[in-house]
C-alpha cells in the first residue's frame, strides 16, 4: 500500500438537530451546521475539505451528502467531480453513512486506506491533526489488519463527548483500545481524564477491505443487500429501494465498539478541536472569535 491508494471520505449528510434553533437562515428555515459559515467566509463542510485536501489529492476525496440537502451541497460542492459526490437517499444512521461512500472509493480502487473526516469539526491548528492523521496512515499501511482511531487529548472535563480509554501495559502514542464511554457523568468524566482517556473524535483511518471486514462481522445483515444491490447486481433504482429497506445503524456504538480487538488509539495533541455539536459549545466558539477580531 502506498499514498497511491490514499483517499478521503467527508461525512456530510448529518441533520444537524442539536443546533437546529441556532442555524436558520433569513426566512426561519434551519440550515444544516456544516452549511454554516459561523463568521468565517467559507461553510463548514468546506473546512472539512481543505482538511481533506492536505491529506489526499482532489480527485480522492469523496464527500457523502444527503439528498435532502440538495440546495445546499449543489451550491457548496459545484466545483467538485461529481463522482465524488455520493447521495444518500435519506438518512439511515451513520453505518450507511459510511458504507455508502466506502463501496464507491473500494469500486474505484480496491486498494484504498481511507481517512474518514466529519464535516462538523473545528480545528484551531490543522497543521498537528493533519501530522497526526498522517502518522496513522502510516500504522495502517505498516499494517493494514489495523483501523487507527484519533483520540483528542482533553482540555476541559466535558460531559458530551464521547470518551476512549486506552489498554493498560502499552506506551507509546498508539495504543490499543480497552472501552468506550458514551457521554459520561461529571464524576466518571474527571475519572477518565486523569486515567488518560481521549476525546473520540470520529476520524479514523483503516483500509477499504478492513472496513469491509468490520462491517461483515458487526453489521452483515446491512453489508449483504449494500453489495447484492449496488455491487453484485446494480439496477436502476436500487438505491432507492435499499435505503427504504436497510435499518438505522450506529456505526461508533454498532461497528467500532463491537471489535475493540481490531481497534488502536492515537492521541492527537491539543490542537483547538471541537465538533461544536452543542449550543453551548458553538456558543464558546462564536465569543472567542469576537475577542480575537477585537484583540
Amino acid at each position: 500500500m502506498t499514498q497511491d491508494h490514499l483517499w478521503a471520505i467527508v461525512l456530510a449528510a448529518g441533520e444537524g438537530r442539536r443546533l437546529s434553533s441556532l442555524t436558520r437562515d433569513a426566512r426561519g428555515v434551519p440550515v444544516p451546521k456544516q452549511y454554516c459559515c459561523f463568521g468565517r467566509e467559507k461553510a463548514m463542510l468546506h473546512w472539512a475539505l481543505d482538511r481533506a485536501a492536505a491529506i489526499a489529492p482532489s480527485e480522492r476525496v469523496v464527500t457523502v451528502v444527503a439528498e435532502e440537502h440538495r440546495g445546499w451541497w449543489e451550491r457548496e460542492l459545484g466545483t467538485l467531480d461529481p463522482g465524488n459526490v455520493v447521495v444518500q437517499p435519506r438518512n439511515r444512521g451513520t453505518a450507511a453513512g459510511i458504507l455508502l461512500p466506502l463501496v464507491s472509493v473500494l469500486r474505484r480502487d480496491p486498494e484504498a486506506v481511507v481517512v474518514v473526516l466529519p464535516s462538523d469539526h473545528h480545528v484551531e491548528d490543522e497543521a498537528t491533526l493533519a501530522s497526526s492523521v498522517r502518522r496513522a496512515v502510516t500504522v495502517v499501511t505498516a499494517d493494514p489488519d489495523r483501523v487507527v482511531l484519533l483520540g483528542i487529548t482533553p482540555e476541559e472535563v466535558d460531559t458530551q463527548y464521547g470518551w476512549i480509554l486506552p489498554r493498560k501495559g502499552r506506551s507509546g502514542v498508539v495504543r490499543a483500545v480497552e472501552r468506550f464511554v458514551e457521554k459520561p457523568g461529571a464524576t466518571v468524566a474527571a475519572e477518565l481524564l486523569l486515567a488518560g482517556a481521549l476525546w473520540n473524535s470520529f476520524v479514523f483511518v483503516a483500509s477499504g477491505r478492513m472496513l469491509l471486514h468490520l462491517f461483515e462481522e458487526t453489521l452483515p445483515e446491512l453489508l449483504e443487500p449494500f453489495l447484492r444491490d449496488l455491487v453484485v447486481s446494480p439496477r436502476p433504482g436500487a438505491l432507492d429501494d435499499l435505503y427504504e429497506r436497510i435499518p438505522e445503524r450506529d456505526f461508533s456504538k454498532e461497528v467500532l465498539q463491537r471489535a475493540p480487538e481490531r481497534l488502536d488509539l492515537l492521541a492527537v495533541p491539543p490542537c483547538g478541536w471541537s465538533d461544536l455539536g452543542t449550543p453551548e459549545r458553538l456558543g464558546r466558539f462564536l465569543d472567542d472569535r469576537v475577542v480575537s477580531r477585537s484583540a
